[in-house]
């Protein structure tokens, strides 16, 4: 049986300002941006190639009430780490320089592995390039 996860939620405080800064300063498509009554607005915003969402949005629930900021550690897995730091950052986005870590559980567990960060006011995610072990 085939599993996908295709929406993961990111909590955020302000709405407008993380699809502006997911859209216009990430580069993610804007699929959804609906209002079904209620004081519900669900957006569904995708990165680039990717077969997984997240969604942002108010009046859903517990999803809603989670704290910006407590989700971490979502990757976004890229081809070229320098590049798309570059490209991230001439859009404005923060980002922090390259890591190429050496951690031998790093190593082992993710094959060769740069990242970096990138700064949103909502938290971060991580952005990383590899080669999957062959393991």
């Amino acid at each position: 049986m085939d599993m996908k996860l295709e929406l993961v939620p990111v909590p955020v405080s302000d709405v407008d300002r993380a699809k502006v800064f997911y859209v216009e300063k990430v580069g993610f498509h804007a699929d959804h941006d609906v209002q079904p009554g209620n004081g519900m607005r669900v957006v569904q915003l995708t990165p680039p190639g990717s077969a997984c969402s997240i969604v942002i949005g108010t009046g859903m629930g517990e999803i809603s009430e989670m704290r910006p900021g407590t989700v971490k550690g979502l990757h976004l897995v890229v081809a070229d780490i320098h590049k798309a730091r570059e490209a991230l950052a001439s859009r404005g986005v923060e980002v922090g320089e390259v890591d190429d870590p050496t951690s031998v559980t790093l190593m082992a567990t993710r094959g060769h592995c740069r990242k970096c960060q990138l700064i949103s006011n909502e938290g971060f995610l991580a952005a990383e390039t590899g080669q999957s072990p062959n393991v």
